[in-house]
């Protein structure tokens, strides 16, 4: 999975069929420090993002995957969360605490 920040919306006259309704926003991919690297990209908003929104996006085949209503889309990236809050950690700390509600598997 990827960080993308939402730039903008992109506008199609003609779409595959199966991809009328579906929402595309251009994104700007992030490093792990949230700094832009490459080019802005067109994504697939499956989770209803808006501009400026902190994203989490997956590429290939886990985007056509995220596509709910059809079995096959031909897209190649798409938005399936948005970030409401974040904590990084200095490598090799972990916290082992559960918060209410979560469930710890083995």
């Amino acid at each position: 999975m990827l960080f993308g920040r939402v730039r903008g919306t992109a506008v199609c006259t003609m779409k595959y069929p199966d991809l009328e309704g579906v929402k595309l926003l251009v994104v700007q991919p992030l490093d792990k420090h949230l700094q832009p690297v490459g080019g802005l990209q067109v994504a697939a908003d499956v989770v209803q993002a808006g501009a400026g929104d902190l994203c989490v996006m997956v590429r290939s085949r886990e985007a056509a995957l995220a596509m709910t209503d059809v079995k096959f889309v031909p897209i190649d990236l798409a938005l399936v969360g948005i970030v409401d809050e974040m904590e990084v950690r200095p490598d090799g700390e972990i916290d082992v605490t559960l918060k209410p509600g979560w469930t710890q598997y083995t």
